[in-house]
């Protein structure tokens, strides 16, 4: 066994291995970047290396000075994680010539898994079903693009070494391929450090299914059972689980089978995950990840295995820790990926300092994280924040778990996906599992619902909370006069409370107090509200006599509050009596950066005319592209930004006059 282990990656997944190490007896070394010189991942291992700057091409992508770090360091075997350099056979083989061993894969295995044509040509014969498509190292415009009418459109381009959404685009016509060609490219180099790219055919509503296989030195494959990672937004992951609800028991057993040999027709090592599109009966490979998945907790639930350990233990030579007939699966489980983005921009990243982390800690319930609170989500790399990911009995027990556990997390500083995952996994689609593929970029509206105003018992657990602090805060001057409860010689006088949520004012009356409840009067009726602490953070709210138990997060002012029940989430924020709501930008074609990020285009000048929906500017941050887009019809005033500009969230970047004066 390796005594130790340097980590060449960040964030979750390297705290996660630190995790496993660590329970091995293994020594661990870090890498970090300037960006990450106090992250989480840095304090947790053993030792850390500086390896360069921010960009990721000068620091996780820099081959010879993480070789350099493991030597200096005196490690024995470097863990990729997923991501950066994982799937790089360059890397593999540096590693392979510095005497060290990778846990993973040969270099030879991730060149041929990487060539799509040499893939197809093992696995035809190994008899697993292909889709059609173009593979090849031909990578010029004009042949990329005659390719792609023989494969017809739709079609799907995709980065030929990268996963997690990185470097893909569904292309629908002709027209639009050599734009969407060189956007995948850039956001492939970005992210990959490699531009080529793949052509597949792309089918409307598939499943997208897969199978986690392992493999050792001495000759012995097996797989842990599939997951599903259909839930996905712009090829993004976002809920996995496993097993596959619903999935025709022949096909599950043909699928399993297929994956296996797969990995034996390509004589793999170690962790590998082959993945499928499931279209009814039918189902035809994908690619093979030659790495660890992200949703590999999700497997470890079920089977009880830790797979980072498996990983391990075949990197050192020894042989597979379970035969075939020993794993067993038990149960079901769902992993979520909370993210720092905006849904209600379009799932812009976000970035910025993490000042209070709650999660839940209860049986059944696991969190991946590599924040803590104060460490800040950095605009330089992905903006996950944790992965939390739940276990029951079966999929209708596990999915109520996943709703009471999004509800219990907080996260105060950058804007998440909370609220948004909260109403996927209770959309009545998710519960049926029947999304596929595609789903929510067709119709993400009808699936999550819009978020609508908020419920009774919202507003009447935010005043009731207000109020009692009131209360209490006066107490702490002692006597009855001090008392903020609204008691008055002969009469009780009313008390205000005013609130906001998603841009509406609600403005209530109250008498009553915390330990007698509250008369609150709002548009006309009146409602009976007590709220009773359960915990730090769970609350029970009886409301005209009716019960129901919520979670309840106060901001760092103190005047903001989220507010949320299992499928929904509410942030409302308390304002002084007859104070204004904030003036929108009221769509005057004033244009400001949607995140902190750098421009790489900027397509119009000043006196240009432009029309709704037009891109006029080109931004990244986190890896991924975003096009900035026209609001209306008119003519450009302004252009406050040049390619290769950084900046911060709201920062002008055109202006744009209506119509053509």
């Amino acid at each position: 066994m390796f005594k130790t282990v340097l980590i060449a990656n960040r964030g979750e997944i390297a705290c996660r291995i630190i995790a496993t190490c660590r329970r091995l007896g293994i020594a661990t070394v870090a890498v970090y970047s300037d960006a990450d010189a106090r992250a989480r991942h840095v304090r947790l291992a053993d030792r850390a290396v500086r390896v360069g700057p921010a960009a990721a091409r000068e620091s996780y992508l820099a081959i010879d000075k993480i070789i350099a770090a493991a030597r200096d360091q005196g490690a024995e075997a470097i863990h990729p994680g997923y991501g950066f350099l994982a799937e790089n056979p360059e890397f593999a083989r540096a590693v392979d010539q510095a005497g060290l061993t990778l846990i993973g894969p040969s270099a030879e295995t991730m060149e041929l898994m990487g060539s799509k044509a040499a893939a197809k040509a093992k696995m035809e014969p190994a008899g697993v079903p292909l889709i059609p498509g173009y593979h090849g190292s031909e990578q010029d415009d004009a042949t990329l693009l005659a390719r792609a009418g023989e494969v017809g459109f739709p079609l799907m381009l995709k980065a030929a070494a990268g996963g997690g959404g990185k470097g893909m685009r569904v292309v629908r016509h002709q027209d639009s391929f050599i734009e969407a060609l060189h956007a995948a490219r850039r956001e492939a180099a970005g992210a990959f450090n490699d531009e080529r790219m793949i052509l597949e055919r792309y089918l409307e509503r598939p499943r997208h299914i897969e199978a986690q296989v392992f493999a050792d030195s001495h000759g012995n494959t097996v797989h842990l059972f599939e997951r599903d990672c259909s839930s996905q937004r712009r090829h993004q992951k976002i809920i996995e689980e496993a097993p596959a609800a619903g999935l025709d028991e022949g096909v599950r057993k043909n699928l399993l089978t297929a994956a296996v040999r797969a990995a034996e027709a390509v004589d793999y090592l170690g962790a590998g995950t082959v993945e499928f599109l499931v279209d009814g009966d039918e189902f035809f490979f994908l690619e093979m990840n030659t790495r660890l998945q992200v949703e590999h907790p999700v497997t470890e639930l079920i089977t009880g295995q830790d797979l980072v350990e498996w990983q391990i233990r075949i990197a050192a030579g020894q042989p597979l820790p379970l035969s075939q007939e020993q794993i067993q699966a038990q149960g079901h489980a769902m992993e979520a990926r909370i993210y720092a983005e905006d849904p209600d921009r379009g799932f812009v990243p976000s970035s910025g300092l993490i000042h209070r982390l709650v999660f839940p800690n209860e049986a059944g319930v696991r969190i991946d994280t590599g924040v803590e609170a104060g460490d800040e989500v950095s605009m330089h790399y992905d903006p996950m924040i944790a992965k939390l990911i739940v276990h029951d009995s079966d999929r209708d027990r596990c999915r109520a778990r996943l709703g009471r556990a999004l509800a219990a997390c907080h996260v105060d500083g950058p804007t998440t996906n909370l609220g948004f995952l909260q109403r996927l996994a209770a959309a009545k689609v998710f519960a049926e599992a029947r999304i596929d593929t595609g789903l929510l970029d067709r119709d993400l509206d009808s699936v999550v619902g819009a978020a609508g105003e908020p419920p009774d018992d919202v507003l009447a657990a935010a005043a009731c909370h207000w109020l009692g602090a009131n209360e209490s805060q006066a107490a702490v001057s002692g006597g009855p006069w001090a008392m903020a409860d609204g008691w008055r010689l002969g009469a009780e006088e009313a008390r205000t409370v005013d609130l906001e949520c998603q841009g509406q004012r609600f403005i209530m009356q109250a008498t009553g107090s915390a330990e007698r409840g509250y008369r609150l009067s709002l548009d006309g009726h009146t409602l009976s509200a007590r709220l009773t602490a359960l915990t730090d953070h769970h609350f029970s709210l009886a409301l005209d006599e009716q019960h129901r138990h919520l979670f309840l997060f106060i901001g760092e002012s103190g005047r903001q509050l989220d507010i949320c029940l299992p499928g929904r989430r509410w942030r409302l924020v308390r304002h002084a009596r007859f104070e204004a709501l904030a003036a929108g930008s009221g769509g005057d074609g004033r244009i400001v950066s949607p995140m902190p990020g750098k421009v790489l285009e900027v397509r119009v000048s000043k006196g240009d005319s432009v029309t709704e929906g037009q891109t006029l500017a080109v931004m990244e941050a986190m890896k991924m592209e975003l096009a900035i887009k026209a609001p209306l019809d008119g003519r450009v005033q302004e252009v406050n930004v040049a390619p290769g500009d950084t900046l911060d969230a709201d920062a002008p970047l055109l202006e744009i006059s209506a119509g053509e004066d």
